[in-house]
């Protein structure tokens, strides 16, 4: 008999937009639901909509000081928030109210919404291989799409892993949608990430009302590592994307198959030894660290029957 999961009722649900100030499907939505609730309101829930970096969002820009996305370390949540850049004083701010992070007093689950200018479609994050409520949730997701494909990046990585505005709560999701340019609306795009975001709460309403969800399994992309720009002595890119490369987000990367290419028509191939999925392929946001595209290996997750153990 397949073991089952029991997790407790949610109760607390917060939507995170403008993590990213220039995201803007996020934004958009979010400034909707506060002022229209009724579409993610749900029984015995707290469903709370939140812009997470409003001097970003105001002023069209991924961030002011630092990337919001990635300092909730304890260190940065425990540093003198008179002393500190913006992002870092908001990132306290953010888990007071929705955390601490790590303990019971949590939000159950964060919706965190981004766009991407790669070609990801819709796309969901997960940060815990383990997590069989989230594992689930993505999975009811896929279905209600179908369709339409929804891919999940598993960025469970020693290395390359960082701490999350989302990861403050129990259960974190990523949801990224793409592609979109930084500062823009498109309405296909914002369209789609209502609909994940619908679904996701459905799943946890259907959740709470006890229904019993079977055991599953997700294919998923885990993040092996970040691939940069080839670069020439004074440190300026040598190469672009090629073209074979561009748009083809989740799509196989061969021993041999093109991926970058000089001005003068030099073809740089991948020179790994296995097949890799990348993603983020030419992301804007990306320059700035170096990232041409993150790889990934292709593999399959399962999760355990799920029930509500408590009203």
């Amino acid at each position: 008999m397949a073991l089952s999961s029991g997790v407790s009722a949610i109760r607390r649900v917060a939507i995170f937009g403008g993590t990213h100030g220039n995201e803007l499907s996020g934004v958009f939505l979010v400034k909707h639901w506060l002022k229209h609730p009724g579409e993610i309101a749900r029984p015995g829930v707290e469903v709370r909509p939140f812009i997470t970096n409003p001097k970003a969002v105001e002023k069209c820009v991924r961030y002011i000081d630092t990337d919001l996305n990635r300092v909730f370390d304890s260190q940065s949540l425990r540093q003198n928030s008179a002393k500190v850049p913006y992002e870092i004083a908001q990132a306290q701010e953010i888990n007071s109210i929705f955390g601490p992070r790590g303990s019971n007093d949590a939000y159950d689950v964060i919706l965190d919404l981004h766009n991407t200018t790669s070609n990801m479609g819709a796309t969901l994050i997960l940060e815990n291989s383990k997590d069989d409520f989230t594992i689930q949730m993505f999975h009811f997701i896929q279905k209600s799409l179908a369709p339409v494909p929804c891919s999940v990046l598993l960025i469970e990585h020693p290395k390359l892993k960082y701490a999350t505005t989302r990861s403050i709560a129990k259960h974190a999701v990523g949801i990224e949608v793409g592609p979109q340019p930084q500062g823009v609306i498109r309405a296909d795009i914002l369209e789609k990430m209502r609909r994940i975001l619908i679904h996701a709460l459905d799943f946890m309403h259907h959740f709470n009302e006890g229904k019993e969800f079977p055991p599953c399994s997700i294919e998923v992309f885990k993040i092996l590592e970040q691939t940069s720009y080839p670069r020439n002595k004074d440190g300026e890119p040598s190469a672009v994307i090629h073209p074979n490369l561009q748009d083809r987000d989740w799509t196989a990367l061969n021993p041999g198959d093109p991926m970058f290419i000089t001005m003068g028509g030099e073809v740089i191939p991948y020179q790994g030894e296995n097949t890799v999925y990348p993603t983020f392929v030419n992301e804007a946001a990306y320059y700035e660290k170096d990232l041409a595209f993150v790889t990934t290996q292709k593999t399959t997750i399962s999760a355990e029957s799920l029930h509500c153990k408590s009203a």
